[in-house]
């Protein structure tokens, strides 16, 4: 049995339990809740004691329907839950319009009790919306990284697994919840039982939170046998949308010719640094369009295209609809999806969860931002 250290404090906190409630939005991302539950189990089963307890909060108290179709039951809703010392938001799809005034609120009267605050996948862009992470840094899952990015410039958004700052807490998606916690758990039980839950829950090793949650390339697979200097080149045309690089600028920021950058492009990804770079831009824009209510006119800038005309002609020519009906798409009200079933097409038949989960998916504003 590993002992916990009841000297190390949680956050600053010296407390016996961490109390620990997660706010479902609708259509949150499971992997993630799960992910931030687990070692919190796990701790106080290594340990022996009830260093940790867990609740699931809904604005009602009524269950909570997941991005996989599945529906999670509530403890408490705001009217009758008790007391936490720490509260996460748990966000998932469609995140700019999954959460309500209500839990905004709410959110907002417990972090000025000093509660702390946090989030897991996009539930970073909920606490922006209230005010929560204005001066601080935080981490959102990678899609949805622009729009914050955009629409609260006092928000120091960043690309790492997780962040932990002061009261504010935050971690991308999918498994990186499970680094945040484990971390946690190290600053306040020691690292002895944080290395011991990570065995447990067959995790290699803890990461920290200077790790990057999206690597450049990762999605042209090759086991990530790409030169260096491609993968630096990458980061800066990512981190240079707004006001794109000249290509020789590009090449000499690498120590390599002009004529080298494209010879390395069209080898490992098959098409120039131009072509490649626009691409960039343009998936940008797709997804400002698609999360934000940004005007065209400013995507067009924030996206480095020297006019709106030249912007929609780019546009249209690479991903086949203009920046308006994109727009127009993306926030339409959907008709309600149905399952057919043979011999029977009046009637009304229960969708399987993962129909409904693609469904949920497709009507996503950032639906398609990945391209296998």
């Amino acid at each position: 049995m590993v002992a916990a250290n009841d000297s190390v404090s949680f956050l600053g906190v010296k407390q016996p339990t961490t109390r620990v409630g997660f706010l479902l939005l609708d259509q949150f991302t499971m992997i993630a809740l799960a992910s931030s539950i687990g070692p919190l189990r796990m701790a106080n089963q290594l340990s022996g004691e009830e260093l940790y307890t867990w609740d699931v909060i809904s604005e009602t108290g009524e269950a909570v329907e997941a991005s996989d179709g599945l529906s999670l039951s509530a403890d408490y809703s705001f009217e009758n839950c008790p007391e936490f010392d720490m509260i996460i938001v748990a966000g998932g799809l469609n995140i700019t319009r999954s959460f309500t005034t209500a839990q905004v609120r709410w959110v907002q009267r417990n972090a000025k009790k000093g509660i702390v605050v946090g989030s897991i996948c996009t539930g970073a862009y909920m606490l922006a919306h209230a005010g929560l992470l204005d001066g601080n840094s935080c981490s959102v899952h990678w899609e949805c990284m622009t729009v914050l990015q955009e629409k609260f410039p006092k928000v120091n958004c960043n690309n790492r697994l997780f962040t932990i700052d002061r009261k504010r807490v935050s971690s991308s998606g999918g498994n990186a919840p499970l680094d945040m916690f484990l971390n946690l758990i190290a600053r306040a039980h020691g690292a002895k039982l944080s290395s011991a839950v990570s065995d447990m829950l067959i995790c290699d090793r803890i990461r920290s939170d200077q790790e990057q949650q999206r690597v450049p390339l990762r999605q042209y697979g090759n086991g990530g046998n790409f030169k260096p200097k491609l993968v630096d080149v990458i980061e800066l045309m990512e981190n240079n949308l707004e006001e794109p690089i000249e290509l020789d600028e590009l090449a000499s920021f690498v120590s390599v010719s002009r004529r080298q950058l494209e010879r390395m492009f069209h080898k490992y990804l098959d098409c120039s640094p131009s072509k490649y770079y626009l691409k960039l831009r343009l998936n940008r824009a797709r997804q400002l369009l698609k999360q934000s209510n940004m005007s065209i006119v400013e995507i067009s800038a924030a996206c480095g295209f020297i006019s709106t005309p030249h912007f929609s002609r780019c546009y249209r020519k690479h991903l086949g609809s203009s920046p308006r009906d994109e727009r127009k798409m993306a926030w339409s009200i959907g008709a309600a999806s149905t399952v057919s079933i043979a011999g029977s097409e009046s009637a009304v038949v229960y969708a399987a969860h993962a129909t409904s989960a693609l469904c949920n998916a497709q009507a996503e504003p950032s639906y398609g931002s990945v391209s296998i």
